[in-house]
């Protein structure tokens, strides 16, 4: 049997996924900022869960990055195939 080729790059890359998630919370949260702030209502949980799911792509986009370099200058602590 023929080993099963490494799937492209592009196929497998989390950040271009991790950016588009990142602007779909953020969109959220304009949108729901607008609605809640801008009609006199209080916050929502709407609102603070978009918040909420910003902040944690952007922490998210933190840790790959800090992965990816540690994997690149060769960190025995970092991970692998990414």
């Amino acid at each position: 049997m023929r080993p099963v080729p490494e799937l492209p790059a592009r196929l497998t890359a989390l950040f271009p996924i991790v950016v588009v998630g990142c602007f779909a919370w953020l969109a959220g949260v304009v949108a729901f900022a607008i609605h809640d702030l801008g009609f006199g209502h209080s916050p929502s949980v709407w609102l603070w869960t978009c918040v909420a799911g910003v902040v944690l792509s952007l922490i998210g986009m933190g840790i790959m990055t800090w992965q990816r370099a540690a994997a690149r200058r060769g960190s025995r602590s970092a991970q692998t195939g990414i």
